[in-house]
């Protein structure tokens, strides 16, 4: 029969004709690749009932930019385990989805064709972007939203096809028939069908409140998406005029927030305040009365032990705020500077006269002006004192979050609600954790929470908010009574659509209506990835069959945002978990140990490492990585990697060159006692994957796979070439077909290439090797055997002598029994060591004696 390009029989190989008869790993991925796709060798079976699928909800990758190394690593160990549950013969559901929209898109595309998005400039048709990309971003060619989002399509379109040439190139076995975008028709479907459901079960609400906002991005950001920055800052202290009492001094480090401050507070237990709480202090230059209160959280320790309590300058600030039910004074614009309108509180001449001064200018320009006023009327006590404090950042920006009051949707999360929170808990403790420490994550993740999530954002490239608004008689908008989409039409761009009842000249107008601007927030699409890969409510049967699914694998730092945020929409949704496995993948650290980041600089790209490698050593690599475990980037494993995947081609060529029939008999004990070895491999390799250890599992397969080639094949090659060792040449194909198969999930490209030369159809398709428990004798033997030869080895190093040199005399000390099974390799023994007197001797203490000739 034929196969592959080799001519094979069941009991003899004529290996001359197959391809592997050069040996070489050059353009292995090309070639493959290509033929999987075209025999679909990894297309997912829609017939397959769902006892009968494991599928994966697949992470999206950013489509802007490029692939780095961390990328491989991780989508590596989830394809080790898809073609693991493939070869045991499962349907495996294996989609690609790419993450298009959200911030690190709309940044690409600025900077890429030069252009920035103004929403009141006209749409153009066929719109050319600027032939050359000016140097600073306020220069950047002003183009419609509508224009805009066409080049992010068409850009994300670009990297898509990149990406997907890349991961091919890796060997993902995924089915490139099942690809979804999260800026897609589908996916915007599927969006504002959960997030209208969501609305009318009250999971979601919109409200004007405090929002964390980024000044570069020009958005609000979810607690989820913050990061704490060390910066450099300094307190400064400014004298409070008593009304009821002394004056008294806080020390603050905004103090350019303090015509916005409602209170003064202490802890409750400061002996220096617990005859003043109540009383009334008057701010310095502003002229505001406001009150000393008690609260847990003012710090003794910090400064004068009062605060400041500013609407907004942090977080503290807007706990205190909600807490002692105070005032809101907000004076900070979207845009990051002093409102411009002095406020109504500032009552006094001199207050007004002293906010005009710093109306309008950024907040470093008022802090400056604000401290030499301060300084002049005598409220600032001594110098700044410097120090370094955390700030909160967005983790994509490079300015400190402000507090802005806007207007904003919110999904209930737990965060202010404990039974929610409990039954988020629960959904976390239904799921298998590998490894299972990382669940505290989660847990401590949820337990942490203090708001809603927050899922609106200003931006223009996302999935939109499926609302209008009606307008009054005045034009006014009334947010409290929003206008739904109606299922059937999705999706919809409020901004481009018009509502059911209306007509779109009433766009605008008074009794018309105005659609919502806002776009939601990225975790809110891609939280829903397993509906919008399986194609929930979608019209065919597709969901109900993969559905919850078996595994999410993913980084362990975005627990908080994708995992979580997962959770939280198949609870409402399903009321289920939305899948049943979670994995978890660590980090890339670089030479210093630190993690390997585009924002850092210190990132590789995998395309070089690929080629000069091959891929089946980059994946060698990534596999040895453990689950949830920092990695370090180490191309010496690269490089043992590669020496792995020749070792195998090498040996499948050597096999070859005896055929033996993998089923045949296997007569000879030493023979019997490899496969028992192997099968005990296997069976120990199985477990692993099942426990999506997938490090371990190659750990042990190739420690018996260097076994293999430098002791056992040594040890019955030359009785393989004799007629009468069909027990030798039908183990070492039985040994081959398995390993062959045990490395196929971590080295896909050299296992089929050497797989197709002697059997059927492709490896990624065939059966698991049949795991088995070794009997007793086995281990002892063949620890045995190879101390003996290693010791032959070691003597004819020591004498500097080939190995091929002669042994005049070895004698082996062990205890009986074992002697009596060592009869069965003791011709091998003799001719791989070229040893003339073999001489067994019965002992308790095991040794070996070499004597070599003279």
């Amino acid at each position: 029969m034929i196969t592959g390009g080799c001519y094979v029989t069941v009991k003899r190989v004529t290996a001359t004709l197959c391809p592997i008869a050069t040996p070489s790993l050059e353009h292995l991925e090309t070639r493959w690749s290509q033929r999987w796709l075209e025999e679909g060798t990894y297309a997912f079976d829609r017939s397959a009932t769902r006892d009968a699928v494991y599928s994966i909800d697949t992470p999206p990758p950013t489509a802007s930019g490029s692939l780095h190394v961390g990328h491989v690593f991780s989508y590596t160990h989830t394809d080790i385990i898809a073609r693991f549950q493939r070869m045991r013969g499962k349907a495996v559901f294996y989609p690609m989805g790419w993450d298009d929209n959200g911030l690190p898109t709309e940044r690409r595309v600025e900077n890429y064709y030069g252009v920035r998005c103004e929403p009141l400039v006209p749409y153009q048709p066929q719109l050319q972007p600027p032939a050359r990309v000016a140097e600073r971003r306020a220069d950047y060619a002003p183009v419609s939203r509508r224009n805009f989002v066409e080049l992010c399509h068409q850009l994300t379109a670009v990297d898509e096809q990149a990406f997907r040439r890349l991961f091919m190139q890796l060997g993902l076995s995924v089915d490139w028939g099942l690809t979804y975008a999260t800026i897609d028709e589908r996916a915007q479907r599927v969006s504002q069908r959960a997030l209208l459901r969501n609305y009318r079960r009250g999971e979601l609400y919109s409200q004007q409140a405090p929002c964390l906002w980024d000044l570069t991005f020009q958005t609000a950001v979810a607690q989820a998406e913050l990061e704490e920055r060390e910066v450099a800052g300094a307190y400064h202290e400014l004298r409070f005029e008593g009304i009821d009492g002394p004056d008294l001094s806080i020390a603050t480090t905004r103090p350019e927030l303090l015509a916005a401050c409602v209170a003064l507070v202490a802890n409750p237990d400061d002996p220096r305040y617990q005859g003043r709480f109540g009383q009334r202090l008057r701010s310095p230059l502003f002229e505001v009365e406001v009150p000393l209160l008690a609260h847990a959280l003012a710090d003794p320790q910090k400064g004068s032990g009062l605060a400041m309590v500013c609407t907004f300058g942090d977080l503290t600030d807007v706990l205190w705020w909600r807490e002692l039910q105070l005032p809101t004074r907000s004076i900070i614009g979207a845009d990051g500077r002093l409102l411009a309108q002095v406020p109504d509180w500032l009552a006094t001449p001199a207050a007004r006269q002293a906010y005009a001064t710093l109306a309008g200018r950024s907040l470093p320009q008022a802090r400056k002006t604000l401290l030499a006023l301060l300084r002049e009327c005598g409220a600032l006590l001594g110098e700044p004192r410097p120090i370094r404090h955390g700030v909160k950042f967005f983790e994509k920006g490079d300015q400190p979050l402000e507090i802005v009051a806007t207007r904003q949707w919110y999904l209930r999360n737990g965060g202010r609600s404990a039974e929610l929170r409990q039954q988020l808990l629960g959904r976390g403790q239904a799921l298998e954790w590998h490894p299972p420490f990382m669940r505290s994550r989660y847990e401590h993740w949820v337990g942490g929470l203090n708001g809603d999530w927050l899922i609106s954002r200003q931006r223009v490239f996302g999935v939109p908010l499926p609302f209008w608004y009606p307008l009054d008689a005045q034009g006014e908008a009334d947010y409290d009574r929003p206008i739904l989409a109606d299922e059937a039409s999705l999706p919809v761009d409020p901004t481009l659509d018009t509502p059911a009842g209306y007509r779109p000249e009433q766009r605008g107008q008074p009794h018309g209506f105005i659609g919502e601007r806002d776009i939601m927030d990225t975790w809110a699409t891609s939280s829903l990835t397993p509906q919008i890969a399986a194609g929930w409510e979608e019209g065919d049967d597709l969901f109900a069959r993969v559905y919850p699914m078996d595994l999410r694998p993913q980084g362990h730092d975005i627990i908080r945002t994708w995992l979580f945020s997962t959770l939280v929409r198949s609870h409402f949704e399903a009321a289920t978990a939305p899948w049943k496995h979670v994995a978890l993948s660590g980090w890339i650290l670089d030479p210093d140990r630190k993690k390997m980041s585009k924002s850092r600089g210190n990132v590789v790209t995998p395309q070089g490492l690929l080629e000069q490698y091959g891929s089946d050593a980059v994946r060698y690599w990534a596999a040895l990585g453990r689950p949830g475990s920092d990695t370090a980037f180490e191309e010496q494993q690269m490089k043992i990697g590669r020496r792995l995947a020749l070792k195998l081609f090498n040996l499948s060529k050597l096999v070859f060159g005896v055929p033996g029939d993998p089923q045949g008999p296997v007569e000879q004990r030493l023979d019997q006692a490899m496969l028992q070895r192997l099968g005990a491999v296997t069976a120990a390799a199985e477990a692993a994957l099942e426990g999506y250890d997938y490090s371990s599992a190659l750990i042990g397969i190739e420690g018996f796979f260097w076994w293999f080639c430098d002791d056992y094949v040594e040890l019955v090659k030359r009785r393989a070439y004799r007629l009468e060792g069909h027990s030798a040449r039908n183990a070492l194909a039985a040994a081959l077909s398995v390993l062959q198969r045990l490395f196929a999930p971590f080295l896909p490209f050299v296992c089929e290439e050497v797989w197709r030369c002697w059997q059927p159809g492709s490896v990624h398709r065939a059966q698991w090797p049949e795991a088995q428990v070794a009997e007793d004798f086995v281990e002892p033997m063949l620890e045995a055997v190879s101390a003996t030869l290693a010791a032959i080895r070691k003597a004819k190093s020591d004498a500097r002598q080939s190995m091929k040199a002669a042994v005049a005399r070895v004698e082996l000390v062990q205890r009986a029994p074992l002697l009596e099974s060592l009869q069965w390799a003791r011709q091998d023994l003799i001719e791989a060591g070229q040893v003339a007197s073999l001489v067994f001797i019965e002992g308790a203490q095991p040794q070996v004696r070499v004597w070599l000739q003279d």
